[in-house]
């Protein structure tokens, strides 16, 4: 059976502009070119709408809830087929319906993790399953899914996502992290991710398995220049901070989960990919994120070091006679994270999910990417509009840096930060690359 699917889709709903029906025999061999990705953009759209209207991404859950279903649509098709590796499902059936395995697959992870939204959920499951006709393969198909779906569940239903981790504050030094919840809008004693630091990843071996090495000592000349540029080019009121540095350093304040999934389908839908090709990337996408910020925590919290607002403003105490202090010092969105700096989550995060796609269509890919809001502050401040919505890029890569150095400008990372979770974020990404979903030979 052959399925062409063309899809336009809103914020949370999708319009079916066409589904055309070929006739053919069940048994024959599938034939992957025939599957466009659209069914994969299509639930990935519709767990991301529901994770961030639960959370706002604030907690691992979307990201999580995400991952598995692109895991299990990934393995339910190249069970089907094999044209890559799977991730763990290891039963064998050949004679199902992709898209019916791909639709059940999806629907049985989400339903799981949003039972409250089971009628949507199933909406969505019947707008995929109600053109395939009544055949074994179709039977089959949401068969495949269900099992698929139910492996990677039980694989992950103790894999502290959740979990919580003692935070022990330090006596207030020099590079120490320091609480500054007049700043970051949080209750005082509150720290984020340090839970995160110890939840078990998708694809490394350990939440430590990459560590940065330290950030500049305090004292050196590499941290005067560090200290000096982000408190000029990252204050609130910088006057050489450049009108497009002052936009993408907001631009690139949505959730990497979410601008780099919103990516993800727009050039799905581009390119049209095929199915298998959409799974494999999705899974390596959403894996990568997740892995990336355990990891990237795990470093925060090794080296628990002090975010820009709190060195500039404590300047004096610094040891380092280089750097000037400034005590009513602000950042350009006047608000800083209530966890440590080094190295940059959100560069991290980027670059691992960049790498992903980089894998698909090659990192010198040109591609217009859209973020239409971004919070004007923190995480519950009001919402505000980007003029202009997009930004284009030549390359998966340099899209990545320029989303680490946003940081930068945005006045809540030096550019060392940044600089290590570009880093670390690309080694992530290629070691999933290099491990995980790899071409059958």
């Amino acid at each position: 059976m052959n399925y062409y699917v063309n899809i336009s889709w809103s914020k949370c709903a999708i319009v079916f502009v066409s589904l055309i029906f070929f006739s053919g025999c069940a048994q024959e061999k599938t034939v992957v070119s025939d599957y466009r990705g659209d069914i994969v953009a299509s639930w990935n759209e519709r767990i991301m709408a529901t994770a961030v209207d639960e959370d706002k991404l604030l907690t691992l859950k979307g990201l999580r809830s995400t991952a598995m279903m692109s895991i299990a649509i990934h393995d339910a098709l190249n069970t089907i087929h094999p044209v890559y590796s799977r991730y763990a499902f290891s039963g064998e059936t050949r004679d199902a319906d992709p898209i019916a395995a791909a639709a059940q697959a999806a629907f049985e992870i989400a339903v799981d993790q949003y039972p409250d939204k089971r009628a949507d959920m199933a909406a969505e499951l019947n707008i995929w399953l109600n053109d395939i006709e009544e055949s074994p393969a179709k039977t089959a198909g949401i068969e495949l899914g269900k099992a698929t779906a139910a492996t990677i569940l039980e694989l992950r239903k103790s894999d502290g996502w959740n979990g919580e981790a003692e935070y022990q504050w330090h006596p207030m030094g020099p590079g120490v992290y320091a609480e500054f919840n007049e700043h970051s809008g949080t209750p005082e004693g509150f720290v984020f991710g340090a839970g995160w630091a110890v939840a078990k990843p998708f694809m490394l071996k350990s939440p430590d398995q990459f560590r940065s090495l330290p950030p500049l000592e305090i004292t050196s000349d590499a941290y005067t220049k560090a200290f000096d540029e982000v408190k000029e080019v990252g204050r609130n009121d910088s006057k050489t901070r450049t009108a497009d540095q002052a936009h993408f350093a907001m631009w690139w304040k949505d959730f990497v989960e979410n601008s780099h999934n919103r990516l993800a389908r727009d050039l799905t839908m581009k390119a049209h990919l095929n199915l298998w090709k959409t799974a494999r990337m999705f899974a390596l996408l959403n894996m990568s994120i997740y892995d990336a910020y355990i990891n990237v925590f795990d470093n925060k919290f090794f080296y628990n070091h002090w975010r820009p607002y709190t060195a500039i403003r404590w300047a004096e105490n610094d040891g380092n006679p280089d750097t000037e202090p400034e005590t009513d010092w602000n950042n350009l969105h006047k608000h800083t994270y209530a966890f440590p700096s080094y190295p940059s989550a959100h560069g991290c995060a980027s670059a691992a999910a960049m790498s992903a796609l980089a894998n698909t269509f090659g990192d010198a890919y040109a591609f217009t990417m859209t973020t239409k809001m971004v919070d004007e502050s923190g995480p519950f401040s009001p919402k505000i509009e980007m003029h202009p919505p997009t930004r284009s890029f030549t390359s998966f890569s340099s899209a990545a840096m320029e989303c680490s150095m946003s940081r930068v400008y945005l006045g809540i990372h030096f550019r060392y930060d940044s600089v290590e979770g570009n880093r670390l974020g690309t080694t992530i990404g290629n070691y999933a690359i290099d491990n995980f979903l790899k071409p059958v030979e």
